[in-house]
């Protein structure tokens, strides 16, 4: 009989997965979550969905934001894909863990990354950095602005962090962890496979500075994340495995490189609107400083609002909820979409509309409850990414120097494919010398 019901048992998981969303994921990207909210009446916070074999709620909004961040209802651990929590964040970070052992790992790098001072201890990193790679373009370099921003976040974030090397070595680990950004929203493709020999290689090579550490064999200057890391126990008094070390190590890091990301959206942006780039070139060109100009800075919000990294965020529903009329029981899905909080029309006017005025004045924007490009509610409690004042430096400062006048941002290859996760321009933006000659034709 067993034998018998086997078909029937393969025809109901072949009809379960035809009704699954996730492959839809996969073949809209960015466009996965206007596909849902046709489900649902205009205006809606929730729609219903199905996600890996699971009931799930599509929810959006400050309602969304609220319900998803709620630790009382919500978790997160387990509720990521395994092929992208283990490539992208690591076996054991922070990004896996809920309540008192979540808020414990995190308070490092809130330590890290998020107090006022680091920041300011990143920017001299930053300034010199993009100096450096303005000057290359000015000589005749050719790097797209986000190749050229991998390198300099990468370096600069590296320095800040304490890691040793050699402006070449910290570059080219910069590009194993792009890579790694690269390819994890690329499952069982050539990108993905490249992923994941990157991520072993990271994962080696941070361990081994974390070990060089804890050994004596290597100084690691104090609050850099080099030294929080090699020394931070968990809530039993026990230092961490090195390899987890290394992990947080990484996620302490990695994400500045994923702001070349936005990097090439603001080389976009900025090409298609020449007024802007004259006002942040007077503006830095007044302040004598690449990093914290206010224009800059509006700029960079808006690009990290409506480019996002990622279309939505995974978690598991605790309790039994309801939601503008939805319903998940305990143990379903609750899907977060970020694009569409985003630039959702109740909070944000216009919200299609590509406009950094709106950031003007708002010094504060943790508290704009529907900005949601590195994660929401609070940096302490929950899960909103503690290194995003890192992230607003090191863009803005980009968009200063891609603003420079000496330089011209190319048009060919400016187009994004909207499928691919995670997306940037084509091109990554080509930027070239204002005033560079053609290049011979025979070379």
């Amino acid at each position: 009989m067993a034998l018998i019901d086997l078909p029937v048992r393969a025809a109901h998981r072949l009809a379960a997965l035809t009704h699954d969303d996730a492959p839809m994921l996969l073949t809209r990207g960015y466009d996965f979550g206007s596909r849902i909210w046709r489900r649902a009446r205009p205006g809606a916070r929730s729609a219903p969905m199905r996600l890996l074999g699971s009931d799930a709620v599509f929810v959006r909004g400050v309602e969304g934001v609220e319900l998803f961040y709620d630790a009382d209802r919500i978790a997160r651990s387990g509720a990521m894909p395994s092929i992208v929590q283990e490539s992208l964040f690591g076996h054991g970070s922070v990004h896996s863990l809920d309540g008192d052992e979540h808020r414990h790992r995190k308070a490092s790098f809130l330590d890290v990354a998020y107090e006022d001072e680091q920041v300011s201890r990143l920017t001299p990193w930053l300034e010199r950095e993009w100096e450096h790679e303005r000057q290359a373009w000015l000589d005749g370099g050719t790097r797209s602005a986000y190749d050229a921003a991998v390198g300099a976040l990468g370096r600069a974030v590296m320095g800040w962090a304490g890691v040793p090397g050699t402006p070449a070595a910290k570059t080219r680990w910069s590009a194993r962890l792009a890579q790694i950004v690269d390819g994890f929203g690329s499952p069982y493709s050539p990108v993905y496979v490249a992923a994941l020999a990157n991520r072993w290689w990271s994962d080696r090579h941070s361990a081994r500075l974390i070990e060089a550490v804890r050994q004596g064999a290597l100084r690691a200057e104090p609050r850099t994340a080099l030294e929080v890391w090699a020394h931070h126990r968990d809530r039993d008094g026990e230092l961490l495995p090195s390899q987890v070390a290394g992990v947080e190590l990484q996620n302490s890091i990695r994400p500045m490189i994923a702001v070349a990301r936005f990097v090439a959206f603001a080389a976009k942006e900025l090409q298609e609107r020449p007024d802007w780039r004259e006002r942040i070139a007077a503006e830095t060109a007044e302040r004598g400083a690449l990093v914290g100009g206010p224009l800059a800075t509006m700029f960079a919000q808006e690009i990290r609002r409506t480019s996002p990294f990622v279309p939505m965020l995974p978690g598991w529903a605790t309790a039994d909820i309801e939601i503008d009329g939805q319903r998940v029981d305990a143990g379903g899905r609750v899907v977060l979409d970020l694009q569409g909080t985003n630039t959702d029309e109740r909070f944000w006017p216009r919200p299609q509309r590509f406009d950094p005025e709106r950031f003007r004045g708002v010094d504060d924007y943790e508290s704009l409850a529907a900005f949601v490009p590195h994660g929401g509610a609070d940096v302490a409690t929950g899960h909103r990414c503690p290194g995003e004042k890192l992230a607003i430096a090191g863009l803005a400062g980009a968009i200063a120097v891609l603003s420079d006048p000496g330089l011209r941002i190319l048009d060919d290859g400016l187009d994004v494919n909207r499928r691919r996760l995670p997306t940037r321009p084509r091109s990554g933006g080509k930027v070239r010398s204002a005033t560079a000659s053609g290049r011979c034709p025979f070379h």
